[in-house]
């Protein structure tokens, strides 16, 4: 209790720690539940660990990296395809000492082989033509193999694959453009990327650079200028490319597959799981570590094995951030398995895409009869929370009070008057601070309570304010892997 600065940089830390872009073991990583109040004037923090999850009050909460919203519930998360991706790459790559996996820097052709041999399930991993750079145990060789017997990559005439050498944007988009037929004029204009020109793009990779853009599936990739003004693509927008690819063949079938792509290419399909929820999950109400459950409601494969329409899905709640000022909230999800009878599959991937395909809201009456609860248990707990924080407030005060007594009559005694003097001073600006603190909790928490009367007022009025943070009964998904 004694230095707020160090809790408040512990819990900053922490939650930077738990939401980490690419962690290892995801089933290790703690499930987060924040909460906005009381925040308005960055009044106290405070931070509470279980064995699985982390409860942060005030705190500032980062973002999970590699997660996209669902379609159509955009404060509503799921890991991204990319995240898997990055993670495996991150855990399969050697490295020197000192060096650390960076998502944002160039990727390398290996790298690019393990993006495309996952993203399209390139399994073909025999050594039909052996490279001299290629070593037995080279991380990447099965994956560098998948990629080269496919024919989605090819090696060098020196008999060389050259797997640590960056790859340029214009070798991505040559072959990305290998597998897709988009229309294109023949000119050689340089096309532009949200309203600019792209850089580096030599005269030979003008035609598959303008089917890419012709493609939109640059518009989910992230950093637009570094895609219009660097010579390299990096690691995680190489990954976002090829996993808009991997949802659109999967869900919306746009983008026609070129005749001459490989076999593979032509007859690959992500799996596309249709789902309709049972359950109401919600970042006004839902906790970290929530269980709650669906049912398929056409038939799919998942792992060879098929799962008739009604089988069971179930997931789990794994952050929420409560909405608050200036904070709109949202709740992250996963889906662990999907059961029928004795057939039980812990799904494989992360996901390529979700999206919301019919939209529920809890009817009237069940507001008008949650709204009294709700309600209550929200005051309840901004006033447990500023209760809390200010019993921080008063026993750091009275801590450091009692130290600069201490110091005052210690600093006296040992003659050094102009020290006792300072400490004098000290207690005073302690008891000025404390009081000053508690006051600005009291104004957060008074607010906070108005806040959320308001908000729960607002959802029984108008149920679709809150339905982009939230999933409901009935609601149907289609979750692409």
């Amino acid at each position: 209790m004694k230095n707020f600065k160090r809790l408040l940089a512990c819990t900053i830390a922490l939650s930077a720690t738990v939401t980490c872009a690419f962690a290892a073991n995801e089933a290790a990583t703690q499930k987060i539940e924040a909460y906005a109040h009381p925040t308005m004037f960055g009044s106290q923090s405070q931070e509470m660990s279980t064995a699985d999850s982390t409860y942060i009050v005030g705190g500032k909460i980062l973002k999970s990296q590699n997660q996209i919203g669902v379609i159509n519930k955009d404060k509503v998360l799921v890991d991204s395809w990319v995240k898997d991706v990055m993670s495996l790459i991150k855990d399969q790559q050697p490295f020197a000492s000192g060096q650390v996996f960076n998502p944002k820097m160039p990727v390398l052709r290996s790298e690019l082989a393990v993006i495309l041999s996952e993203g399209f399930g390139l399994t073909d991993k025999k050594v039909s033509k052996a490279y001299n750079d290629i070593s037995s145990d080279y991380w990447a060789k099965d994956w560098i193999y998948g990629a080269l017997n496919s024919g989605v990559m090819i090696g060098y005439p020196d008999n060389k694959f050259r797997p640590d050498q960056p790859v340029t944007k214009a070798e991505v988009f040559a072959t990305i453009a290998q597998l897709i037929n988009v229309p294109t004029d023949r000119s050689l204009i340089v096309p532009q990327f949200k309203g600019k020109d792209i850089n580096y793009i030599p005269k030979w990779a003008i035609a598959p650079t303008k089917e890419v853009v012709a493609s939109k599936l640059l518009e989910q990739v992230p950093d637009s200028d570094r895609v219009n003004n660097n010579e390299y693509l990096s690691k995680e927008q190489v990954a976002y490319l090829v996993g808009s690819l991997r949802q659109d063949w999967a869900y919306k079938n746009s983008i026609n597959k070129d005749c001459n792509a490989p076999d593979c290419i032509k007859n690959y399909k992500p799996t596309a799981l249709n789902i309709k929820l049972e359950d109401r999950l919600s970042a006004r109400q839902s906790n970290a570590g929530d269980k709650f459950s669906a049912k398929t409601t056409k038939d799919v494969t998942i792992n060879g094995q098929c799962f008739k329409a009604g089988s069971l899905v179930k997931g789990e709640v794994v952050e929420v951030v409560r909405p608050g000022v200036k904070n709109p909230g949202y709740i992250k999800v996963k889906f662990t398995k999907i059961k029928n009878g004795d057939q039980c599959v812990e799904f494989p991937k992360n996901i390529s895409q979700a999206q919301a395909d019919v939209m529920k809201n809890p009817n009237i009456l069940a507001r008008l009869l949650g709204f009294p609860f709700s309600g209550a248990a929200r005051i309840v707990g901004i006033v447990g929370r500023t209760a809390g924080s200010g019993v921080d407030v008063v026993g750091n005060g009275l801590e450091q009070f009692g130290d600069n007594l201490s110091n005052v009559f210690v600093d006296t005694l040992s003659l050094k008057p102009v020290s006792g003097v300072k400490n004098v001073g000290n207690a005073v600006v302690t008891v000025g601070k404390g009081i000053f603190d508690i006051c600005k909790l009291l104004v957060s928490g008074t607010f906070g309570i108005f806040y959320e009367v308001t908000d729960e007022v607002r959802y029984l009025i108008v149920p679709a304010y809150s339905n982009a943070s939230s999933l409901n009964p009935g609601e149907e998904l289609t979750i692409i892997y």
